[in-house]
């Protein structure tokens, strides 16, 4: 059994017959070292690239990928080739008491210890592999629980329960079908929301910002039009700041796209009264959001149908939708806050102004009303995230006591 905490097994492991890499990476070229000439390396996360190719072929060493489900029978099919020249244990794990223990992905800073056996001349990695999936309209649940889970203050600026929920206005199928999550042995680690067909919006577990073998397998999907996350030519991935992935993704060509400016307010001090009327919109009224919505945006498209079609998601459970009216009566601005549970970041998402009835500070009004419902929800904080050239909104947010942050950048790769 070797640590790879302790020791590299590519230095300690010689002369090995078959090497079952689900790991990925740089693991490939590693593994090389450790296999006889004429050996075997199979990977189970992606193709062999073209450079691995050739040293496999410099030495005689057959190397391929097979693509399987979890089965612990499966590896004594992919030793075939290797009939009568190797012994193969079953793979798995130690599940003896004096080995029980957390899995130290679970611990704050760990990185995921890889265990290797070294079996009558056979290595097994013991990693477990990343399933990219789609949850479906039934699973959208757990996927707005474990968002609102990874939500916390003082920590990264990254897709909220409310940004499916703003999403949702096109449905819960539609909903379902723009979304991926990334999970092993059954525990998402992340979830991405294509927001747009060019456009993919990342989260992460706290614990898995810099899980290496998740990050590879997000850029290897990311990059792959045919794995069905982003279709081919000019691409946007918004990923946390500190992430893995970013790093990654740069280092594969991807490059730095405008700046966007993050605003937050904490919310454990009283939030003023915002000095106008403030109403919470439900469905007799969505019509009156809708158009203000529609007043607010060029070229939006919002009706009060997909208002109640994002009402009837998930995530509104805990939103609000808000509108402020002036001395006449008329709604002039309008709101949606949502809250990720007690004690976590509120999200305002959207936020805009009548453009007949701007310059009147209603802008710094709606967001002080959304400051107190999300207040009113239990949430810890409000955040907001908007285009740094977006000058007038960042100006109306931070008139509303809401702070700056550290800008942050999608990547993008380009058409050619």
């Amino acid at each position: 059994m070797i640590d790879y905490t302790e020791e590299d097994f590519a230095e300690t492991v010689r002369d090995v017959d078959l090497v079952i890499d689900s790991i990925g990476g740089d693991y490939g070229a590693r593994s090389l070292r450790t296999l006889r000439d004429g050996g075997i390396l199979v990977r189970l996360t992606s193709k062999p690239d073209e450079d691995l190719l050739r040293q496999a072929g410099e030495r005689g060493i057959w190397a391929g990928c097979v693509l399987v489900e979890p089965d612990n029978a499966a590896p004594a099919t992919i030793a075939e080739p290797a009939t009568g020249r190797v012994r193969l244990g079953r793979l798995g794990f130690d599940r003896s008491a004096a080995n029980r223990r957390p899995p130290p992905e679970r611990v704050p800073g760990c990185r995921r210890e890889i265990r290797m056996r070294r079996i009558g001349g056979v290595v097994c990695d013991g990693g477990m592999t990343i399933k990219t999936d789609r949850p479906g309209a039934d699973g959208l649940g757990d996927v707005v629980r474990v968002l609102g889970e990874w939500q916390h203050d003082g920590g990264l600026v990254q897709l909220h329960p409310g940004d499916v929920g703003w999403f949702w206005r096109f449905g819960a199928e539609p909903t379902a079908e723009a979304t991926r999550t990334w999970s092993r042995a059954g525990e998402v680690l992340a979830v991405g929301l294509l927001d747009g067909a060019d456009l993919l919006r990342l989260a992460f577990a706290p614990q898995a910002l810099q899980d290496e073998e998740l990050a590879r397998q997000v850029v290897e999907d990311v990059s792959a039009p045919e794995r069905g996350v982003l279709l081919e030519g000019k691409a946007y991935v918004e990923a946390p700041m500190g992430a893995l992935v970013q790093d990654l993704l740069l280092r594969g060509g991807w490059e730095s796209g405008e700046p966007w400016t993050p605003l937050r307010r904490d919310l454990g001090a009283p939030v003023p009264d915002p000095g106008v009327r403030v109403e919470v919109i439900g469905p007799e009224q969505a019509h009156e959001w809708a158009a203000v919505l529609r007043a607010s945006f060029d070229g939006s498209t919002f009706t009060d149908e997909r208002w109640h079609a994002m009402a009837a998601g998930a995530p509104y459970a805990d939103a609000r939708c808000l509108v402020v009216r002036n001395e006449q009566g008329e709604a002039v601005a309008a709101v949606a806050v949502w809250s990720a549970g007690e004690g976590k970041p509120g999200l305002i998402e959207p936020m805009g102004v009548h453009r007949a009835h701007r310059r009147h500070g209603y802008g710094k009004a709606i967001t002080v009303a959304a400051a107190r419902a999300l207040q009113e929800l239990g949430s810890s904080s409000v955040d907001v995230c908007t285009p740094s050239s977006n000058v007038g909104a960042v100006a109306t947010y931070r008139s509303a006591g809401l702070e700056r942050l550290p800008e942050r950048r999608d990547l993008y790769r380009s058409a050619s």
